[in-house]
């Protein structure tokens, strides 16, 4: 198969790179040309700025892609931008679990809907639960919704997590530093990075169209991530007012995700537990 990767040269873009080469897919990478592409098996490799449609234009040509998968869909514009100007006959969205109007336990794709979003055709702003819904209404736009497909993950975390979310917790308790945690006792769900990319590649190959949650099963709270961050340091958390403000923070309710959809694809996520406190080991070391 011919696939355009519109992103995908770090964090979980590397495993679903790798995975899609493993299948033996004829990948195109499109980047600004910012970063170093390193793979396991040879891609080709297209320089445009997602955001100008003259340059998506431009670099793309002609050429014809059994899938897109889009990595870096923060708008309506920027979707527009890229399907206006490359063909595909299926396409695969970088989604999120922020599309969700009140995410609570068990939430389940049809919550959002996004053929009846209203769409409005916008930049990239601070609202990111709009950007993405925004993201998710454009693509319908230029294809039939039997050929999107919208991925929604939770948090991803993960050795190469650049946001360093879940280090924050593991280095402020190893330093003795003040944190602000504004609910200790809500759960939360994650997905780790190395499933998060297979899953799409995954996907390429069991297409469906419409949303697809994915999420590790299980969740935590984030008292028991400052319990194993003591427990592996030795050190007591200092949790104040005053301290620096916690990620996750302003999230409410407790939080999971359905992913009987993606099970029924032929995936099953494994379990939250099985990898999230091994991570926090290796962020200590």
């Amino acid at each position: 198969m011919k696939i355009l990767v519109v992103g995908g040269t770090r964090f979980f873009g590397i495993p679903m790179v790798n995975a899609l080469l493993k299948k033996q897919h004829d990948v195109t990478i499109a980047t600004r040309g910012n970063s170093k592409i390193s793979f396991d098996g040879e891609v080709s490799q297209v320089i445009f700025d997602k955001t100008d449609p003259e340059s998506v234009r431009a670099a793309l040509g002609n050429q014809t892609f059994d899938l897109i998968i889009d990595k870096i869909a923060y708008s309506s514009n920027d979707v527009k931008s890229l399907l206006q100007n490359a063909c595909c006959k299926k396409y695969i969205q970088m989604s999120s679990c922020a599309v969700y109007p009140e995410s609570h336990l068990n939430t389940r794709e049809e919550e959002f809907t996004a053929a009846d979003y209203k769409l409005n055709w916008i930049d990239r702003t601070a609202d990111y639960q709009e950007s993405k819904r925004q993201a998710e209404r454009a693509a319908l736009e230029f294809l039939n919704p039997s050929d999107c497909a919208f991925v929604r993950y939770p948090v991803v975390l993960g050795q190469n997590d650049y946001t360093g979310r879940l280090r924050f917790y593991v280095e402020h308790v190893a330093n003795q530093t003040p944190m602000h945690i504004d609910d200790l006792d809500m759960s939360i769900p994650f997905i780790n990075e190395k499933e998060a990319g297979e899953f799409i590649a995954h996907l390429a190959d069991n297409f469906t169209g419409g949303a697809v949650n994915g999420s590790s099963n299980g969740c935590v709270k984030i008292s028991q991530i400052i319990q194993h961050a003591e427990k592996i340091t030795d050190k007591k958390a200092v949790i104040e007012k005053s301290g620096d403000a916690a990620p996750f923070n302003g999230l409410t309710g407790d939080q999971s995700y359905n992913t009987e959809k993606a099970a029924a694809l032929g995936w099953n996520f494994s379990d939250l537990d099985a990898w999230l406190y091994q991570l926090m080991e290796w962020y200590l070391k």
